[in-house]
This record gives C-alpha cells, sequence and structure tokens, in this order.
C-alpha cells in the first residue's frame, strides 16, 4: 500500500478509502477453492479427522471444528477475517464480526467468547479509525451476549478484522455438511449478491441504497435462521461466504455422496445485484469460483447470464444453506420470512448424478421464490 501523502500547509489530512487498500475485499479475498484445496490435501496427514471426542476435524472441511465435553455439550472452535469490504470502519468491524459468529450459526451452537484478530497499516492509517472498527465488532457480538475479551494486532499494509470464536452446541443436534439426505430440499435463509455490491463499490459505482442494503444483509445475525433449523430438525447447514452459492451447495454434496438440482429463478437476490453483474462488476473470487465448479456446475441455458454469475458470486456474511427433510421445508421457510428475511426454497438433492454435482435450471419447479 502506497504511503499517504504528506499534506500541503493548511491543507487537511484524509484517510483512504478502506475499500482502495485491498486488491479484494471481505470473503472475496479467501484463496481460491481450487488453490486452498490442493494445499489442504497435501496436509491431510498433519490434521486430525473426527474420532472418539473429537467431533468435527479438519478432514471434514466443515464450518467449525467440535469438540464433545459430554452428553449435553460440545465446543464449537472457529475464526474468520479479511479485509475492508466497505469504506465505513464501524460496518466493516460489523459485518466481519457476524460474518466470524456465522460459523458458530452453521453448526447449530450458541456463540459463548471472542476475541479480535486485526492487522492495521498503523503509520498510514489513524488509529481511532482501528477503534471504530473494533467497536463496531464489539457491538455485534454484544448483540447476542458474546464478550469480546482482547485479542491480537499486528502491523500490515493491508488492514483486515475478523474473530476467533467459541461456542457451545449439543452434540445430538450439530449442523454438519455431510448430513444431508436424498429427497432434502435446499432452504437459503438471505439474499446473495454482496460480491457484486462490494466489487461496484471499491470503484465507486454503487448506488447508496444499494451498500446499504447489502450491508443491512451483511450485519444480520445468522442466529434466527439458526434457531428456526434447529426447530425443524435440520441436519445439516453451512453459511454462505467466499466459495459462493454453489461452492458451498457442492461441498455439501460432495461430502454427502449426492447431487442437486437448483431453480436459479428462486434464489433470493439483493437489489441492484443483478444490474451491477450486467454492467460488469464481478470480483475475482467469483470468477475463480466459476472457473474451479466448470466441472461439477451444469447452468442450462435458459439461465439469464448475470443471474448464474451470481450463483457462483463470493459472498461475505451470507446466509445459511440448508438442507430439509421436505415435510419440513414449507414450515422452516415460513418461520424464517417470519423474522423478515428473504427465505425461499431453492433446489432439491437427489442420488441422480455425481457426488457434488449440481444442475442449474430457470424456473424448474424445485424452488419456491419469496413473496
Amino acid at each position: 500500500m502506497p504511503p499517504v501523502p504528506s499534506p500541503t500547509p493548511g491543507a487537511t489530512t484524509q484517510a483512504p478509502r478502506l475499500t482502495a487498500l485491498s486488491p479484494g475485499g471481505g470473503c472475496a479475498c479467501k484463496l481460491p477453492m481450487g488453490k486452498l484445496e490442493d494445499v489442504l490435501s497435501s496436509l491431510t496427514a498433519g490434521f486430525p479427522a473426527a474420532s472418539g471426542d473429537l467431533l468435527v476435524g479438519a478432514v471434514e472441511g466443515d464450518d467449525a471444528a467440535v469438540l464433545r465435553l459430554d452428553g449435553e455439550r460440545a465446543i464449537v472452535l472457529t475464526t474468520d477475517f479479511f479485509t475492508p469490504i466497505v469504506d465505513d470502519p464501524w460496518d466493516w468491524g460489523r459485518i466481519a464480526a457476524a460474518n466470524a459468529l456465522s460459523d458458530v450459526y452453521a453448526m447449530g451452537g450458541t456463540p459463548l467468547i471472542a476475541v479480535n484478530l486485526a492487522a492495521w497499516p498503523g503509520s498510514d492509517l489513524p488509529l481511532e479509525m482501528l477503534g471504530e472498527v473494533l467497536r463496531g465488532g464489539a457491538e455485534i457480538a454484544a448483540s447476542v451476549n458474546c464478550p469480546v475479551v482482547g485479542g491480537h494486532t499486528v502491523d500490515d499494509p493491508v488492514p483486515k478484522y475478523g474473530m476467533a470464536v467459541v461456542g457451545l452446541a449439543r452434540p445430538d443436534r450439530l449442523f454438519t455438511i455431510d448430513g444431508v439426505r436424498e429427497g432434502d430440499r435446499l432452504v437459503l435463509s438471505k439474499a446473495i449478491g454482496t460480491g457484486a455490491v462490494s466489487t461496484a463499490l471499491k470503484q465507486g459505482a454503487a448506488a447508496d441504497h444499494v451498500v446499504r442494503a447489502a450491508v443491512d444483509s451483511m450485519t444480520l445475525l445468522n442466529a434466527g435462521a439458526s434457531t428456526a433449523a434447529l426447530a425443524a430438525g435440520v441436519r445439516a447447514a453451512t453459511d454462505v461466504t467466499g466459495f459462493g452459492l454453489l461452492g458451498h451447495l457442492h461441498r455439501m454434496l460432495r461430502a454427502a455422496g449426492l447431487a442437486a438440482t437448483v431453480d436459479a429463478a428462486a434464489v433470493p437476490l439483493l437489489p441492484g445485484a443483478s444490474d451491477l453483474v450486467e454492467r460488469g462488476f464481478v470480483s475475482g473470487g467469483t470468477r475463480a469460483n466459476r472457473d474451479r465448479l466448470r466441472e461439477a456446475v451444469s447452468v442450462e441455458a435458459s439461465v439469464p447470464e448475470a443471474l448464474a454469475t451470481l450463483l457462483f458470486d463470493a459472498q461475505t456474511s451470507g446466509g445459511l444453506l440448508l438442507a430439509v427433510p421436505e415435510s419440513g421445508a414449507e414450515g422452516l421457510v415460513e418461520a424464517l420470512r417470519g423474522q423478515g428475511l428473504p427465505a425461499a426454497t431453492v433446489g432439491d438433492v437427489t442420488a441422480d448424478g455425481l457426488p457434488g454435482s449440481v444442475t442449474v435450471r430457470y424456473g424448474a419447479g424445485t424452488g419456491d421464490a419469496p413473496a
């Protein structure tokens, strides 16, 4: 990152826009799925698989690790951090905290305690701005009675922020990515499109109301969706983040040895997201997702191109993707919409296809678009 120019006499020093300080914002700054899988596959021998009281380890590739304490309690451990996705430091802190807490909710747990993880260019950005980031994160965590009790900060030319979070869950009520069953319906709790919005924001091309809608979505915790899913008997879930809707669905299906059909017309979208993609605002993370999944995902010609791209869109602090038995899908969607969420049934799980494969149709009758 270039240093902030010295002010001329009588001039006012203005800090650079946060989104200008990183080539990728939010979860779009993650290593591409293919590269990450290559690295982890070479290290499998050094990481433990689930065994004994370790209910979810590294090998399973789930949203968090889970260690059983006794018959009724299990510890959920996760961490997440990323580069700026918006320019307002308080909003960035709120989004990053919601995203970190989400991994606990994606396992069916409740956050207990958190610590901050931050990298900051101390010579180039005001420390007061870092204070606003930390304040935003603490406020989100406090809203669900999860105290933030310290953390670790390093000097870095590219700012980064997130949290390590410890949560609590019931061992017999965990959500895992391999719990999908044939015949399950796929329910998505939030709209997608944050990658397109953040890419446009970096270039000063996103309207204020579009950015605000995306921020409102990214700061909305998945706590209520997780509670509704537990009540509906859901056993398989993941949160939708940097690998996009289809990337995270692919990982669930591959873990369970199943396939799925998705109705693109039923997938809820953030305001303005489709228009931004049509104008060319597609993140590098989104392009990497599409490239990585080209052998696993078949998109039928009837799907509009912008919509097809959004299904790979690298999300930040997205919703929960839930696999629920067909008999419970309608009730779950109603419960989620009762919380004000734009939830919809977006597809079906099948054994007809290669493990991890997804067929994307348009108006195929598999989904249920939000009213």
